[in-house]
């Protein structure tokens, strides 16, 4: 059981790193909306640029939150109580910037359109924020027991929590600015690669400053201090940040958007590896800690999803791969004239 508990336990952590990996560089390129989209055209390529993937993308994130009703549902009722507010201001940002790639287009009005853009950065910032507020506090250990949780949002956007947030952001932005080096031609290509450029050494700083703050507000470098093996998780993701940089050098944007996926995926695992075998620990005392092993669903519930899990979620993957495949292309100002496009 408790084998099947751990499979679950990295499934659980896995899916949460292939969504901060797709929906990352979409929520990145909203956030860097106001800032590259120059003009009317520059925007709507943006935009386009992730148009045909940024719900797919989405798809990892209900995946991920089905799975935790599904596999650990005490974790899943405690961490959507307990954090209610940051989890409720998530999803209004991400259905007001669905909403927004919908409707900018349907009105040919300068203001209908501003206020439509600035739904997709506000958006896209929050949610980045905000998930990345969330997993510092766990990280860090949430104030619940069982009289319920004994915090705020306010007690949320403590230090630590800031700088997970500020880490998120960061990583996405980014993951955006490659995507759209990648993919965009003429002066959006060009401002896109020189703000990868000047975002990677912002990246490297506060990533260095999570690590140290990691050591002083969570247990986390316990497990790596036990078991020395597991370092190379986060020396897999510093390596793959410096390939970030030495890849957007030799301007090789779609190599260096896959580094900067695979610092992603490694940093969530450095975070999980840390964190095992809790998924929701309490800061009021071990007894009241939500682990893998105390929070799980039946060996029969476990084992059936496990079995559907592996049969469908290769069906997706290869979706999404060809998906991306297909859209891998340049955009031009010519693919702002299909009926189709934003």
């Amino acid at each position: 059981m408790e084998l099947l508990q751990s499979i679950w336990f990295f499934l659980w952590g896995l899916l949460w790193a292939v969504f901060f990996m797709t929906g990352g560089f979409d929520l990145g390129v909203g956030a860097l909306l106001p800032f590259l989209g120059k003009t009317e055209n520059d925007r709507r390529l943006m935009i386009n640029a992730i148009g045909p993937v940024w719900d797919g993308n989405e798809v990892w994130l209900i995946t991920a939150g089905g799975v935790t009703f599904a596999a650990f549902p005490t974790v899943y009722a405690v961490m959507f109580s307990s954090l209610y507010t940051p989890l409720l201001l998530i999803l209004f940002g991400l259905i007001f910037r669905g909403v927004s790639f919908e409707f900018r287009g349907k009105v040919a009005s300068k203001a209908w359109k501003s206020f439509w853009d600035k739904s997709i950065f506000f958006g896209s910032v929050i949610p980045s924020f905000l998930f990345g507020v969330a997993f510092a506090n766990i990280f860090a250990g949430i104030p619940f027991n069982d009289a319920g949780y004994h915090g705020s949002l306010v007690s949320l956007l403590n230090p630590y929590g800031i700088l997970g947030g500020i880490l998120f952001l960061v990583f996405f932005i980014q993951h955006g600015t490659l995507w759209l080096a990648a993919r965009t031609t003429g002066m959006l290509h060009t401002r896109s690669a020189r703000a990868a450029g000047r975002v990677w050494p912002v990246n490297a700083v506060v990533v260095v400053l999570f690590l140290a703050a990691t050591a002083f507000y969570t247990d986390l470098y316990s497990n790596y201090l036990a078991r020395p093996y597991l370092f190379l998780l986060p020396a897999a993701a510093a390596a793959a940040l410096v390939a970030i940089r030495f890849f957007h050098q030799r301007q090789l944007y779609f190599r260096a958007w896959f580094a900067s996926a695979a610092t992603i995926v490694f940093a969530t695992f450095f975070c999980l590896a840390g964190l095992f075998p809790n998924l929701f620990p309490s800061s009021m005392g071990d007894q009241y800690s939500l682990t893998a092993f105390n929070a799980s669903s039946s060996q029969l519930t476990l084992t059936i999803m496990l079995v559907v899990v592996l049969a469908f979620i290769p069906v997706v993957i290869g979706y999404q791969i060809w998906a991306y495949r297909l859209f891998s292309g340049k955009l031009t100002q010519e693919d702002l004239a299909y009926e189709d496009a934003y």
